[in-house]
């Protein structure tokens, strides 16, 4: 593919400006933490108790082996459209239409529960103003800085990652204090609890998995970044170090949220980080967590939104989609990002007129499809790579860990639903691929000849 054919965002940046393996470090961090972790994590200590610290361990195990492998099939051979043409490459066609469709599919859908959670969370501020025209605001802001190009998006990324880990920082420290009494004596008394920390048995432990695994959700988003990167073979240290850092970072708040208030008492519609700190006289901590909450909403959804177009883009290339959406305007997808934003109102209105627990269906649906998708990142790195023995070790390991997950989303109510919603979005995608089949037969045969 020559670089006047790339799908970029922004073409003009294709040879200025390459990105150092830190600042794809840093981007990950950005695509990484959002309302998955900051509210996500109190779902999962409900569904597993104090044990759900396992299970962000082993997600982010889970994660790492999934972007070792991508990064490895990144830095062996660049990629425009990263894991969906690798997926391509090693499978045919059928491979790459479907896992494209997918998480162009799930992440619209995804993208629409975090403009809603956008707008309750802007509420706290202005109460008055109806939820649609708050999400319109955030999504227009979000579309405009995919407007403004791939340097624009990258330089608001490295700030939101910056402000969201300073954001987990603040809170491990004023914890501290409060764990040593500095702020005083709060409603909980603290202490660890270890008495009831497998209250929840295996099967609460198992099925948070998959809630922990969505606070390290937007891997992807970084294979896709890596094309840029200076030197592809950095790509596997960058996911090292963010996930390194991310691993800790989360554990460590985490544990001392559960030091400072009971798990037992959290309301799983709010963060638990701000319910742990609202016990102390702090009145400007709530504003500040709205307003991080904000940050780390907005920031995840504008790096999908990034991420989508891109892979629209890819998939018009490869006439896996109609090319007018691969034409460019003053350097620009613009008929691309029109579909992104045609699909984006229609998930805000489904989130506005569905009832909520129909919604969170199709919400858990799209995450899990995410996580299939990295199933097959795994599946089709042992086509492409050259595996030695402890290469095949952690893929094995890794579809194991991801298997886990979604194996566990079938033992909880409110994630069983979303299981086989996600398998009836499969099943569509699984259709229209059949039906296309004769098309990809056709164009294998006139490549080979």
């Amino acid at each position: 593919m020559t670089s006047k054919n790339k799908p970029n965002i922004d073409k003009s940046s294709d040879n200025q400006n390459k990105l150092s393996w830190w600042q794809l470090s840093l981007l990950g961090v950005a695509c990484t933490i959002g309302t998955g972790y900051f509210l996500g994590s109190g779902l999962a200590i409900n569904i597993g108790g104090p044990a759900a610290l396992i299970s962000f361990a082993v997600a982010a195990l889970g994660t790492y082996l999934v972007f070792d492998a991508l990064s490895q099939m990144t830095s062996e051979q660049p990629l425009e459209g990263s894991f969906r043409s690798y997926a391509k490459k090693a499978y045919g066609g059928w491979a790459g239409f479907s896992s494209g469709w997918a998480y162009w599919t799930s992440e619209l859908l995804i993208m629409g529960s975090q403009l809603t959670a956008l707008s309750i969370f802007a509420r706290f501020w202005f109460p008055n103003i109806p939820m649609w025209i708050l999400a319109s605001i955030f999504a227009v802001l979000g579309l405009s800085i995919i407007i403004a190009g791939t340097k624009g998006f990258e330089r608001m990324e490295n700030i939101f990652a910056v402000i969201k880990v300073s954001a987990i920082v603040i809170f491990i420290v004023i914890a501290a204090l409060a764990l040593f009494g500095v702020l005083g004596q709060g409603k909980s008394q603290p202490a660890f609890p270890w008495e009831s920390f497998f209250e929840k048995g295996i099967m609460g432990l198992w099925s948070s998995l998959l809630f922990a695994f969505y606070a390290f959700g937007g891997i992807e988003i970084m294979g896709i970044m890596a094309m840029r990167l200076k030197k592809p073979e950095d790509a596997p240290k960058s996911g090292k170090v963010m996930l390194g850092l991310l691993a800790i970072i989360y554990v460590c708040s985490l544990i001392l949220t559960l030091i400072l208030i009971s798990w037992k008492e959290l309301d799983t519609s709010k963060s638990p980080f701000m319910q742990a700190l609202n016990q102390y006289p702090l009145p400007l901590v709530p504003h500040i967590f709205i307003a991080i909450l904000i940050i780390a909403g907005f920031s995840t959804m504008v790096a999908s939104l990034f991420a989508i177009t891109s892979m629209l883009v890819t998939l018009a290339e490869d006439k896996d989609a109609p090319k007018l959406f691969a034409k460019q305007v003053m350097n620009r997808p613009f008929l691309a990002i029109g579909l992104t934003t045609i699909g984006l109102i229609v998930s805000i209105v489904l989130s506005m007129l569905l009832p909520g627990s129909i919604y969170e269906y199709f919400t858990t649906a799209a995450g899990l499809m995410l996580i299939y998708n990295w199933a097959f990142i795994l599946i089709t790195s042992g086509k492409l790579l050259k595996l030695n023995t402890l290469g095949k070790v952690k893929r094995i390991t890794g579809i194991v860990i991801i298997g886990v997950a979604i194996t566990g989303s079938l033992f909880h109510h409110t994630s069983r639903p979303g299981f086989f919603v996600s398998v009836g979005f499969l099943v569509i995608i699984t259709t229209i691929t059949w039906l296309l089949r004769k098309k990809w037969k056709k164009k294998e045969l006139s490549t080979a000849s």
